[in-house]
């Protein structure tokens, strides 16, 4: 007989996967965690893969356990700019109303996601109404992720491509864990609200300093120290945010 999404869901969770589980379903207490399994799913999350469009309802609220996705703002020509990266500390889908009313941005996966936990809006919606644990985990996390926004939107009016671009790999290692992780200009320039030359301009100029190597589409950081002093204060700020707010763990995993 095939299994159903909630019996992949506990087939996958049982034990609950040490170094491997989204922070905020990990904080759980076990009568919690074990209350909302039934109609979760695990899915892996392709690259460059829509979760949710804007103005349309969010249907499903994502909680990764690797691999990180962007929160980008969409403009009326098309044109993206990411003002919140998530990983697995925190939940994808939580900005939009306490019904399935549109919102205005758009998620996407940046980060390969081999396992990812679905829930359902109207899961989601009866949980917070409990006004228990989850509830107050989530709540946490989403005023840390309002005052991610608010950092990453002063980060894109006052600094440097090159302070965002530093900004940006870190980042995306400490959610990749790896010092490799696959890029691309042309995501990049998008991501960051600048031209593809901008870009390649700021990347020839971190890779001849040492701090990284990139061709084909993929990029090694190799000096982590001098990639943090080439960066903003942002990225220091908005680690801190995420800590202070959730009261999750002194830092991530680090990709070393």
């Amino acid at each position: 007989m095939a299994k159903g999404p909630s019996d992949r869901f506990a087939s996958a969770n049982s034990p609950r996967l040490k170094g491997n589980e989204n922070w905020l379903l990990a904080a759980l207490p076990d009568a919690d965690y074990d209350r909302i399994v039934p109609p979760l799913d695990v899915l892996p999350l392709k690259i460059r893969h829509i979760l949710h469009q804007p103005r349309r309802p969010v249907r499903h609220i994502y909680f990764p356990r690797d691999g990180f996705c962007s929160q980008v703002t969409v403009l009326r020509n098309g044109r993206m700019i990411e003002v919140a990266t998530i990983g697995r500390e925190g939940a994808v889908g939580l900005l939009s109303g306490p019904d399935e009313r549109p919102v205005a941005s758009a998620t996407m996966v940046q980060g390969p996601t081999s396992t990812s936990v679905r829930m359902p809006a109207a899961v989601f919606r009866a949980e917070m109404e409990r006004r228990g644990p989850f509830f107050d985990l989530v709540s946490r996390y989403r005023l840390a992720l309002v005052r991610f926004i608010m950092q990453s939107t002063a980060c894109n009016v006052a600094h440097t491509v090159e302070e965002r671009l530093a900004r940006w790999l870190l980042t995306a290692q400490d959610h990749l864990r790896s010092d490799v992780f696959p890029l691309t200009q042309e995501f990049v320039a998008m991501m960051l609200g600048v031209t593809r030359p901008s870009v390649s301009v700021v990347a020839s100029t971190l890779q001849r300093a040492g701090l990284i190597t990139y061709r084909r589409g993929e990029v090694r950081v190799v000096d982590r120290e001098q990639l943090l002093a080439a960066a903003c204060e942002c990225y220091a700020i908005t680690e801190a945010i995420v800590r202070r707010t959730t009261h999750l763990p002194a830092s991530r995993p680090s990709a070393r």
